[in-house]
């Protein structure tokens, strides 16, 4: 297949075009995905809580952040397991390796998030 660079879209046909497809893809992440769904769930509770603890809003805006992190670090993971899949399902120490890469950066997404937290609370508590 050769790529034609021409008959891309462009402007804000492009963006609409690009919105539309992150939106097919959160839609199939929130059905397909478990963690992205349990991720979900955080954010959810995040916004709720956030509001209730009567943070400052640069707290509130960190920990809002950490959280998205932690889901943009779950697509990222997810996009490397279908393109691992896509290539074949047999057993081979690169396709395992990417794998357990991508499951690195959500462990480390989620430990940016407990530290974010811990650091928000601490000076919610003890400042």
């Amino acid at each position: 297949m050769k790529f034609d660079n021409k008959n891309k879209p462009k402007g804000v046909t492009r963006l609409f075009l690009a919105l539309g497809h992150s939106l097919r893809a959160f839609k199939w992440l929130a059905k397909n995905e478990a963690a992205f769904h349990q991720e979900l769930i955080l954010l959810l509770a995040t916004i709720i809580a956030l509001p209730l603890l009567s943070l400052s809003f640069s707290d509130s805006v960190v920990i809002l952040c950490a959280t998205l992190f932690v889901m943009f670090a779950e697509i990222v993971n997810t996009a490397i397991e279908a393109v691992v899949d896509r290539i074949g399902l047999e057993l081979h120490d690169l396709s395992g390796l990417a794998k357990d890469l991508g499951s690195a950066c959500v462990t480390i997404a989620i430990v940016i998030l407990g530290l974010v937290w811990a650091a928000v609370l601490y000076n919610y508590f003890f400042s």
